[in-house]
C-alpha cells in the first residue's frame, strides 16, 4: 500500500507570532505567576518513608523542593531527593495529587509524588541545610512530624480523602 507524502512542508508561525506569543507568555508570568514545588513520599522495600529535618525550618517533613525555569517536576523531584538524601527511585514515580501551599505564599503548588522502592545510596551527612534524615516505619514517626506531612501519609494510606491545600 502506498503512504501518503506531504508534498508541501508543515505551515510554520511567522516571527509576528512568535513576537506575539511571547509577549502573552510574559504578561502571564507577571500577571498570574505562580511558583511550584515538588515533595516526595518515598518509601523503601520495608515500606518505611524517608524523611528529612531542615536547618531553617521547624519539624520532619518530605524532601522536596522548588521546579527551577527549564526543569521538569520529575528532575525536580529527582534532583531533590538526591541532594536531600542521597536517594533514587526504583519505580517510577507516580503523582498523586497537586496542592495549593497558601502558607508560603499566594502563588505556591506543590506536587506530591509517591515513590516505591527507594534506595539510599549512601548515608545523608549533616550540612546547612539538612540536619538529620532517615527512613522511619508509619507507626514510629519522629514527635516533630510536621502536621502537614501527617496528613499526606493519611491520605495516601486511604484514610483521608485528598485535601486541596498543602
Amino acid at each position: 500500500m502506498k503512504q501518503d507524502t506531504p508534498t508541501t512542508p508543515p505551515p510554520t508561525r511567522s516571527l509576528l507570532a512568535k513576537l506575539a506569543t511571547r509577549v502573552v507568555h510574559s504578561y502571564f508570568a507577571l500577571a498570574r505567576g505562580m511558583t511550584m514545588g515538588v515533595r516526595a513520599a518515598c518509601f523503601d522495600e520495608a515500606g518505611r518513608i524517608f524523611l528529612v529535618r531542615h536547618s531553617y525550618v521547624p519539624g520532619w517533613h518530605m524532601p522536596g523542593g522548588g521546579i527551577e525555569r527549564g526543569e521538569t517536576a520529575l528532575e525536580a523531584l529527582a534532583k531533590e531527593i538526591r541532594e536531600e538524601g542521597n536517594l533514587v527511585v526504583g519505580t517510577p514515580p507516580t503523582l498523586v495529587h497537586v496542592y495549593f501551599n497558601r502558607q508560603t505564599s499566594k502563588r505556591d503548588h506543590v506536587l506530591l509524588y509517591r515513590c516505591d522502592g527507594v534506595v539510599q545510596t549512601a548515608p545523608r551527612l549533616k550540612d546547612r541545610e539538612i540536619v538529620e534524615a532517615a527512613f522511619f516505619a508509619l507507626d514510629a514517626l519522629p514527635v516533630a512530624t510536621t502536621a502537614a506531612t501527617r496528613r499526606r501519609l493519611e491520605e495516601l494510606a486511604g484514610r483521608a480523602p485528598f485535601a486541596d491545600f498543602w
